[in-house]
């Protein structure tokens, strides 16, 4: 079952990509298509039946060279179980979602062929991310995290007529590089301290409190080793999971068609960072300065993203923003060491931030391809499905619930799990990172409301006619919108026990480890005050308020606060100015250097040297020695006779010897 779920996708792609010529488009969309839905129920099947601390399903030999032994295996544990679920569901929704959204895309020519490569783009995309999460060592889960990479470059760039889909796409290749190196170099570290980079034998306890206790000489400094370690491993999640500083790449990303933002951006590839902490708890939990600094991270890259996305005006980009903001949420999780809640956070959310994103693709296509909020309003009636399940999902991703209960939509209890998680580790970070949680919260759920407030509220500000015109999607893609709205409204009520509550470690088993000498995050968590477990819900409370008050009550206050505050109100709609900062310090002078190693490497030294050497010194010779080619037998034959003289004579003075 388990070879079946993760290879169908593989099959799929291979088929829809290659072999729709054969079959015909539709048959292979069809096949891709049902690949995945099949992925999804044995998922479900071995979460739903899952017990047990795991086993692994070894396939063949991977990689052996010298003391390096790694097996290309399924490792199967409660960890992986979960993510498996994420992936596959979203992914087989996305599918069904793209057979509607993707049908006479204005960015093709009638005739054109394009579904069927956009189709084997999701499959194997869907397949490298399950490579990632099954994996069983570094260096398999290494492959998988650079095809991943690869999958999403193809999917952001898909509209490769469109310079600015092409510039995203290689923005995102690149920047995820920079974390990869740091990953890389993270494994190359590991072996080399441990002489493995197996899961079974590098996330053992007691390799990594010896790991703890071993030193690193760098320069003059003695620095150790296992923070070193986990500080490179970590920068790799920091790109994958477009945090702070490696963030820059996302938000760009929605250059691609709307189904790739549901699937790449919401639930599934920027998840993978989450993930790789959390599979590498053991090794965190004897780190100290690591931990640490994730918190600090994920804190500051929720507050961030959350000021930027007041702003945005592009429907898209502000859910975009949004993501960025809840990955920090799971990382300020995954530092203080609640490793399930990070876990939990990142379920709930892959539900609730793809249907918003689906929905947003639900509300561009009513609007002929409009992504300006600016230009909507009014919308609720024309496109009603669609409403109820953005407002699900804006209710799911602000928390809404009742206070001091376990009953609310899904973001109500992971968000507000995470909070608490934060607060009770009772360090400095903690604190920190409370704090901007809460004010993060606050900020989520204004754009969140402000996001339904100008699509689907007041009257309508854009082209008349496009809104006149303005219909529901057909029933193709609002099936996966129902589905996902099921998941916004339950899973964090009927999963709470399991990620959160007091046996949470008989729920995951040992996928993930917590040193209980140190470790009791969780516990404290639950013994928080009353004050601290309602914060957010007034936080959210407050949000709501505002948004209400600025495009409802009063819709002429937010230009007057712009105009107010017109440098606070540019910092957040220029993105703190990361862009500009990142093009002044290395962009441009990456051009000017390859541009001076062009002109004057290239042209000047190379080509001049060749030119000058075929213009002036061959020449010289040519002219000198033409004479021997005079086309005269004798004096071919003499030179022969002198050649055979040489030889002879050497022969005779050395014996032909040297």
């Amino acid at each position: 079952m388990e070879m079946i779920l993760l290879f169908a996708p593989l099959i799929g792609s291979i088929i829809c990509g290659f072999g729709h010529r054969i079959i015909g488009e539709k048959a292979a969309m069809v096949v891709a298509t049902g690949g995945l839905f099949l992925s999804a129920i044995l998922s479900w099947v071995i979460f739903l039946s899952f017990h047990g601390d795991g086993y692994t399903i070894s396939l063949f030999r991977f990689i052996e060279s010298g003391t390096l032994t790694t097996n290309w295996a399924i490792k199967m544990d409660r960890l992986t179980a979960i993510m498996l679920i994420v992936i596959n569901t979203v992914s087989a929704l996305v599918h069904l979602y793209s057979w509607g959204y993707m049908d006479k895309d204005p960015q093709w020519k009638e005739g054109e062929s394009y579904k069927p490569r956009f189709f084997a783009y999701l499959s194997f995309f869907t397949f490298t991310m399950l490579m990632l999460v099954t994996s069983d060592n570094l260096l398999q889960m290494f492959f998988g995290w650079e095809g991943v990479g690869v999958a999403s470059y193809l999917l952001i760039g898909f509209y490769y007529r469109k310079p600015s889909a092409g510039a995203a796409a290689m923005k995102a290749f690149i920047v995820n590089r920079v974390g990869d190196f740091g990953f890389a170099l993270g494994i190359f570290g590991l072996f080399y301290l441990s002489g493995s980079i197996n899961f079974s034998e590098v996330l053992d306890p007691h390799n990594a409190e010896a790991l703890s206790k071993t030193t690193l000489q760098f320069l003059s400094w003695d620095l150790n080793a296992l923070e070193v370690i986990t500080m490179l491993l970590f920068i790799g999640a920091m790109g994958k999971s477009a945090q702070l500083m490696l963030h820059t790449w996302l938000p760009d990303a929605m250059e691609g068609p709307t189904p790739v933002s549901a699937l790449i951006h919401a639930a599934t590839m920027v998840t993978a960072g989450v993930f790789m902490v959390c599979r590498l708890s053991p090794l965190m939990e004897y780190a100290t300065f690591t931990p640490n600094f994730i918190v600090i991270i994920g804190a500051t890259t929720a507050f961030f993203a959350a000021t930027v996305g007041l702003v945005q005006n592009d429907i898209k980009r502000v859910i975009a923003y949004s993501t960025c903001s809840q990955l920090g949420y799971m990382f300020v999780a995954a530092g203080v060491g609640a490793y399930g809640v990070a876990m939990f956070h990142l379920f709930t959310h892959a539900f609730f931030k793809a249907m918003l994103f689906l929905g947003a693709g639900s509300v561009i296509h009513a609007m002929h391809h409009e992504q300006d909020m600016r230009n909507y309003g009014g919308l609720r009636k024309k496109i009603p499905f669609t409403f109820a399940a953005m407002m699900i999902g804006t209710l799911a991703i602000t928390g809404v619930g009742i206070p001091l209960t376990h009953i609310g939509f899904a973001g109500f209890l992971s968000k507000d799990a995470i909070i608490e998680s934060a607060y009770g580790a009772g360090t400095g970070v903690g604190q920190y990172a409370f704090v901007m949680l809460v004010i993060a919260a606050a900020m989520t759920s204004f754009y969140s409301w402000r996001l339904i407030f100008l699509t689907f509220y007041g009257k309508s500000r854009g082209d008349k006619h496009t809104h006149d015109h303005a219909h529901e999607s057909p029933i193709v893609m609002l099936i996966p919108l129902f589905v996902l709205a099921l998941g916004a409204v339950f899973a964090g009520m009927v999963w709470y026990e399991d990620f959160f509550g007091h046996h949470w470690e008989d729920f995951f088993g040992a996928s993930l480890y917590a040193n209980h000498d140190t470790n009791h995050v969780v516990h404290d968590a639950h013994a928080v005050k009353n004050w601290v477990k309602v914060s957010p819900f007034f936080a959210m409370l407050l949000g709501f308020l505002l948004a209400m008050w600025f495009y409802i009550w009063s819709p002429e206050n937010p230009a007057k606060l712009a105009k107010q505050q017109r440098s606070l109100y540019a910092l957040f709609l220029n993105k703190w100015y990361f862009d500009e900062l990142y093009d002044m310090i290395f962009v441009r002078p990456a051009k000017r250097f390859g541009t001076f190693l062009w002109r004057k490497g290239d042209g000047a030294v190379i080509d001049g040297g060749i030119n000058g050497l075929a213009l002036g010194i061959i020449p010289f010779i040519t002219r000198k020695y033409q004479a021997i080619q005079s086309g005269y037998l004798f004096h071919y034959a003499f030179i022969m006779f002198i050649g055979v003289v040489v030889i002879v004579t050497w022969f005779a003075v050395t014996g032909g010897s040297r």
